[in-house]
């Protein structure tokens, strides 16, 4: 089974146009993603757009050796699904570029559990129910089922946020499995959408080594620090 993680990645962010390069702990948010990611030990491969404006990650993906597939900047589910096809995966793992710290011990355990089920029908993933912190997101699921989303899923969200299809199992053909922490830390914020997700990333990268750490330190780091915590508290997620 061949399988590749897909991150996704534009300049144009509402909130924080360019978040994914801005710099902190000595280089961009989005070659920390890298970084950790090819920790998880699977290919790593990045789905942008063709928008002029994401020139500048087309020239980072060639720079760091990471394989890119350009589309549509509102159809992401066809992105995916192209990207897919071009490298003939089996199995996608679905992450977002705007989580520096995303944990690959997290994803290397996923990848695990979902080749050990064996089922070409099976969603799984930490960020349906919610232990993790935002910022630690993953889903995966078979080439089959990108395939027919793609096929079938007309509704904007849909082709927008990619798996809208699949987790509202409209096809009623889906089964899941949900990847728990034993006790919940869904509370903390380590995603970056707003300047107060930057500055949180940016005092942890530069102030406490946060680039290098497993998702249970990071946690234990914000349990014993509720001053950083405080900084993207008030932070609301944007809705699907």
């Amino acid at each position: 089974m061949r399988v590749g993680i897909i991150s996704q990645a534009r300049m144009t962010s509402t909130r924080l146009p360019g978040k994914v390069l801005r710099e902190a702990g000595g280089q961009p948010l989005l070659a920390w993603h890298v970084q950790r990611l090819r920790a998880a030990g699977a290919p790593l491969y990045l789905a942008i757009t063709t928008n002029s404006a994401d020139d500048v990650l087309a020239e980072f993906a060639a720079a760091h050796g990471l394989p890119c597939t350009r589309g549509d900047e509102h159809d992401v589910l066809a992105r995916y699904q192209q990207c897919a096809a071009a490298h003939e995966l089996d199995v996608v793992v679905r992450v977002t570029s705007d989580c520096p710290l995303i944990a690959p011990e997290l994803i290397a355990a996923g990848i695990q559990r979902y080749l050990a089920a064996a089922d070409d029908q099976l969603y799984l993933s930490n960020a349906l129910e919610r232990t993790y912190p935002r910022g630690f997101d993953f889903e995966i699921f078979s080439s089959k089922m990108l395939a027919e989303a793609a096929a079938h899923a007309t509704r904007p969200e849909d082709r927008e946020h990619v798996t809208p299809f699949l987790h509202q199992n409209r096809a009623d053909n889906v089964r899941f499995s949900h990847f728990r922490r034993p006790t919940d830390a869904s509370r903390y914020r380590l995603t970056v959408d707003t300047a107060a997700d930057f500055e949180l990333l940016r005092q942890l990268l530069d102030d406490y080594d946060a680039g290098h750490m497993t998702a249970e330190e990071l946690i234990s780091l914000l349990d014993t620090h509720p001053e950083l915590v405080a900084i993207n508290a008030r932070v609301e997620q944007k809705k699907l």
